[in-house]
């Protein structure tokens, strides 16, 4: 028999082995607990909130979605092409960080999705990895329904995103970037650049050190 009950929980806690220092990430989101009853006993198994199936355009005009960054891991952003403040300092930083992983790109994929969908179409989106000089197969940029995209990022990347008259450019937004594991598991959310346009050094260390940690102890991968 099988009883579902929802509850909100942050993972916040690290886990290491006691044989050496394997250092799991936390999982973070919602969570399931479904029940069921061993030999007389109620047992409650964790399920974890995982990104939903999504559809959205790409830079080239093509429909992708998660089945195809699918056994990668991925770093995400929630941007728009014409942000006038932060987004240029989170895309250099993302840039940085592609360079600094490449040894691993075949396993980290890149998402950029645009909040601002009406404006930032894909010839757009194109012109403007053109202009930062990304030129990256595993670097994607994504343009959909506004709605769901602000929704997306809220609910599930666990980022703000959404219009705002008051924000330059007329949207807001978290200057951070999401690591979500290869069954979709958000895994850590780090605020790399600050409102005042700096950038946090110890998140990006923190980030970086994730996705090394992430594909070396659980999915056995190194450079």
């Amino acid at each position: 028999m099988l009883i579902r009950n929802s509850i909100i929980l942050i993972v916040t806690a690290l886990f290491f082995s006691a044989c050496e220092s394997k250092r799991i990430l936390p999982k973070l989101g919602k969570i399931d607990l479904e029940y069921r009853v061993v030999n007389g006993k109620k047992v409650a198994d964790s399920i974890f909130q995982k990104i939903p199936e999504f559809r959205f355009l790409n830079e080239d005009s093509i429909f992708v979605g998660n089945k195809n960054f699918k056994n990668k891991i991925w770093i995400a952003e929630f941007f728009f092409t014409s942000c006038p403040t932060i987004c240029p300092v989170m895309n250099l930083q993302l840039k940085k960080l592609n360079k600094e992983t490449n040894a691993l790109n075949k396993h980290i994929q890149f998402l950029s999705f645009t909040i601002d969908p009406e404006n930032d179409t894909p010839s757009i989106l194109k012109d403007y990895k053109k202009r930062y000089g990304i030129n990256l197969e595993n670097w994607a940029f994504l343009t959909g329904n506004e709605a769901e995209t602000h929704a997306l990022g809220i609910n599930n990347f666990l980022t703000f995103a959404g219009k705002d008259d008051e924000a330059a450019g007329g949207y807001a937004h978290s200057g951070s970037f999401t690591l979500v594991d290869k069954k979709g598991i958000v895994r850590g959310v780090y605020e790399v650049t600050n409102f005042d346009l700096s950038v946090n050094k110890n998140e990006y260390k923190r980030l970086k050190q994730d996705i090394f940690d992430l594909l070396k102890y659980e999915y056995n991968t190194t450079p």
